[in-house]
């Protein structure tokens, strides 16, 4: 278990939003992530009954609101609002309630939702680390997927490094982006690129496989297996990379917040990031 200061450095590092270094890619430009062989380092697939927890040994859930975003939600403990579904899925449920007479920066809270992470219970440095999820919908949804540095709380964000495997913002329906964040390249100024799904379809609407392939000074994107960016040490204009040191998985459904901005009449509650399997891989040569 991870110390309640690390828990805070976590809580308030930001998931900010990204201007993207170049434009979005469409499948049609993309191309096929390679295929390796591997070996598994961590898999959930989250099987067990509805409405139970999710794996106390592999995860564990971050409690508290979020100044640094300015996004809405309190994250909640327990299985308030994020459960196994029965049918191999955890549900991360965003609701416009606050039961708990929860208290966020901007006074009484308006939303409920939940943010788990595997620190001090499972890092990775460098593999293939893949999620297969389908994200929820609307203004001010902001679902994410993402790792930060192991070594948060002795160096602080952004020295730690944050890599962001997926993040959706509601307003663009049809993208997600991928970004890293370090010194000197955080926040607005985070270095990534967008993935766009042709003709107007949505993420909302099926499972999709995000994911990232890191070796040493290398970090490639893909969805569904269609790579859209890669970055090295080029890409930072001489900053520092800190990308070669163990990194903790992040899940997250945040409402509100600088990027998205919060939600308006157009937006329903709940929304759901239904996830079907997280799973890291590390190649066998």
């Amino acid at each position: 278990m991870a110390s309640p200061r690390l828990l805070r450095s976590c809580l308030l590092a930001t998931l900010s939003a990204t201007l993207v270094a170049a434009a979005p890619v469409s499948p049609a430009q993309a191309e096929r992530a390679p295929e390796t062989a591997a070996a598994v380092t961590f898999s959930d697939t989250f099987d067990g009954p509805a409405g139970s927890g999710v794996d106390a040994a592999k995860w564990q859930l971050e409690t508290g609101d979020n100044v640094s975003n300015h996004e809405r939600q309190y994250y909640t403990p327990g299985t308030d609002n994020a459960k196994l579904d029965g049918r191999g899925n955890l549900v991360i449920e965003a609701r416009r309630e606050n039961p708990g007479n929860y208290q966020c920066w901007y006074g009484t809270c308006e939303y409920t939702s939940a943010r788990l992470n595997t620190s001090g219970k499972f890092t990775a440095t460098y593999g293939h680390v893949e999620a297969r999820m389908k994200i929820p919908r609307g203004q001010g949804i902001w679902p994410a997927f993402w790792m930060l540095g192991q070594d948060i709380g002795e160096v602080g964000w952004p020295d730690s490094g944050e890599i962001d495997v997926m993040e959706n913002v509601g307003f663009e329906p049809s993208t997600v982006h991928g970004t890293i964040h370090g010194p000197g390249y955080s926040g607005s100024g985070g270095i990534g690129a967008a993935y766009t799904l042709p003709n107007g379809e949505a993420f909302a609407d099926a499972f999709h496989t995000f994911a990232v392939d890191w070796a040493p000074d290398r970090i490639t994107w893909s969805v569904d297996g269609n790579v859209y960016q890669t970055r090295t040490p080029a890409d930072l204009g001489g900053k520092a990379w800190v990308f070669d040191k163990p990194f903790f998985l992040i899940l997250n459904l945040a409402v509100g917040g600088y990027w998205p901005g919060d939600p308006d009449g157009s937006t329903t509650f709940p929304q759901q990031l239904v996830v079907d399997e997280v799973k890291v891989t590390t190649s066998d040569g």
